[in-house]
């Protein structure tokens, strides 16, 4: 394998980039090709020209609350107050549901990052006289709802050029549309620093419009007079952000509010008009996350024991299990065992579940098989939710087991590695070129490179609860140290072979490489 140089690096890099169209902001598609948005934002000037009231249906992930923070934000700041429900995971379920529905008596309605499958909320609303426009992003099924105007790109008679952008872009196009309409004097690109933190943890792929959103996002959340922002600003205190500061730690504690307890919580947190609000927030996220952490942990454990390595995909399930982590638990296992992974909880006989997958396979898909085993179903390629009766799980899993016989080769996406990484050579130019080619993601990752044959001269567990791994090595006489989260056992062997990725470490002002080990070969 060749060897990585700095500046074959830099070329790798940059010809991942070479024939972007929307590289710079001027040349990113306008609202007009979507479906139905004039029809949108035609029907939603009426509201406003007529003082109707204007109900916001959100959802409780990082995306769906920064979608419903962004389309709240903007029609405050074209004086409009506009009502706002985000369901709680618990007691509403996801998105537009018939519950929802009976908390609204009047007006329009307007969804974000959800709606695309609440045919049943839909039928309700019409009966009520309510007019609905659904902005979704999700895979658009075989009944559609009835709705006064539907935007999803996915929609097969879109023309919106570049089909994977994720709830919060669509609202945030629908604002563009109703500026555009009652020329409206908002500068839309303050949006971006809340845009980047809904893309990055959506996981959304980071190339084309989502790379250059991105990257304009990471730069603004530096200078964002959002108080949330401020508070966040001070937590991290870094020169740059990166993708991974979103991934890792901004977005858990985002998502951790609607996991736990109720995502109301994290859309106060980007609400908060005042330092001192946004920091009473923060402080309740903070605790809700650790909580998270802890739950996970117990949960990733149970489900790892239940888990038989023989079969295509990990399907397991537990009572009680707590809904809001379950998906994490899907992820880490999908990583772990290196294929989709269903983690259900049951409660009064009801299997909620979570599938995740890094794979060549469309979940959605996959999933479709078995509807007539399900209660609902809906999701991405590689993220879905779905639920059934327990009793009809050994089934469900019988039968997903079966359809993957004939994916075996498509289970998991294994590392593009760069080539052989020289330890020695990795200074702060290196580190540089990394970073300057940030945002990384889905179809565009880290880079990440293998290192043959280091001599293992300690191998330790750090950590409060000593489950990360700590390797002291050397490659060619040059001693450097390589750190595994999330791994509870030391190794024994003398020699190792490793897929690395390379952070810039910032720790009290000094800047050295951390090399983060992606898989020990």
């Amino acid at each position: 394998m060749s060897k990585v140089t700095k500046d074959r690096l830099y070329e790798l890099l940059s010809a991942r980039h070479e024939n972007n169209p929307y590289s710079r902001l001027a040349h990113i598609p306008s609202p007009d090709s979507f479906k139905d948005i004039k029809k949108a934002s035609l029907r939603i000037k009426k509201a406003l020209l007529e003082n109707e009231t204007i109900t916001i249906v959100g959802d409780y992930d990082v995306d769906g609350v920064v979608s419903t923070t962004i389309i709240v934000d903007f029609f405050k700041k074209i004086g409009k107050t506009v009502n706002y429900i985000i369901p709680n995971r618990f007691e509403h379920g996801y998105g537009l549901s018939p519950k929802i529905v009976d908390m609204i008596e009047e007006g329009l309605v307007i969804t974000v990052d959800n709606g695309i499958s609440a045919c049943k909320a839909a039928k309700l609303l019409k009966e009520k006289n309510i007019d609905l426009i659904i902005t979704d992003h999700h895979t658009v099924g075989e009944e559609i709802p009835e709705a006064f105007a539907i935007i999803n790109p996915k929609q097969k008679e879109c023309t919106f050029p570049f089909k994977d952008i994720c709830g919060a872009q669509v609202a945030w196009y629908l604002c563009a549309a109703i500026k555009k309409e009652i020329s409206a004097d908002v500068n839309l690109q303050e949006f971006f620093d809340l845009l980047c933190v809904a893309i990055i943890a959506d996981i959304m792929p980071m190339t084309s419009l989502n790379y250059t959103m991105v990257k304009h996002g990471l730069k603004k959340i530096k200078d964002s007079s959002r108080p949330a922002f401020k508070k966040i600003n001070e937590m991290i205190s870094k020169e740059v952000f990166v993708s991974d500061d979103i991934g890792f730690t901004i977005a858990p504690k985002i998502n951790s509010a609607g996991r736990m307890e109720d995502a109301s919580i994290a859309l106060n947190f980007l609400l908060a008009s005042s330092e001192y609000e946004a920091n009473d927030a923060l402080q309740l996220l903070e605790e809700l996350n650790c909580f998270r952490k802890n739950l996970q942990e117990e949960i990733s454990q149970k489900a790892t024991n239940a888990t038989n390595p023989e079969e295509n995909a990990v399907i397991v399930w537990g009572e009680g299990w707590h809904e809001g982590v379950i998906g994490i638990v899907a992820s880490k296992l999908s990583n772990a065992f290196k294929k989709p992974a269903f983690i259900f909880s049951i409660n009064n006989g009801i299997a909620k579940g979570s599938a995740r997958a890094n794979a060549n396979i469309n979940l959605h898909t996959i999933i479709t098989e078995t509807s007539d085993l399900l209660l609902g179903f809906g999701g991405h390629k590689n993220a879905a939710g779905l639920s059934l009766k327990a009793e009809n799980l050994e089934e469900f899993k019988n039968r997903i087991n079966k359809t993957l016989e004939n994916h075996k080769k498509e289970l998991h996406i294994e590392h593009d590695v760069l080539g052989e990484l020289d330890v020695s050579s990795v200074d702060i130019e290196f580190l540089n070129i990394i970073e300057q080619f940030e945002p990384y993601g889905l179809k565009n990752h880290r880079p990440i490179f293998s290192i043959s044959n280091s001599q293992i001269i300690k191998s330790e567990l750090f950590g409060k609860d000593k489950n990360h791994l700590k390797l002291t090595l050397n490659s060619d006489g040059f001693l450097f140290e390589a750190i595994k989260f999330y791994c509870d056992e030391k190794l024994d062997y003398s020699n190792i072979s490793l897929v690395v990725s390379v952070n810039k470490n910032e720790f009290r002002g000094q800047i050295s490489p951390q090399f983060l080990i992606q898989d020990i070969l």
